[in-house]
């Protein structure tokens, strides 16, 4: 385990249980942030762009659900 990695476990392990909870939502958020930017992530959005641009889309209606 790296050196720093160690050193902020022995940080948290002195922080109060309520900064604990807020920087477990912080890690949570910050790695579905970096999944939603991920390569395959962009280039599926950019494959849609694409989809969109030459007329390859399928249109759903509510009422034709």
């Amino acid at each position: 385990m790296s050196g720093n990695v160690h050193e902020i476990e022995e940080v948290i392990r002195t922080l109060p249980r309520s900064e604990v909870e807020q920087l477990r939502t912080w890690i949570e958020d910050y790695l579905e942030n970096e999944l939603e930017l991920s390569e395959s992530f962009e280039a599926q959005i950019e494959r849609g762009k694409r989809d969109i641009a030459e007329g390859h889309v399928r249109i759903k209606r509510p009422d034709q659900a």
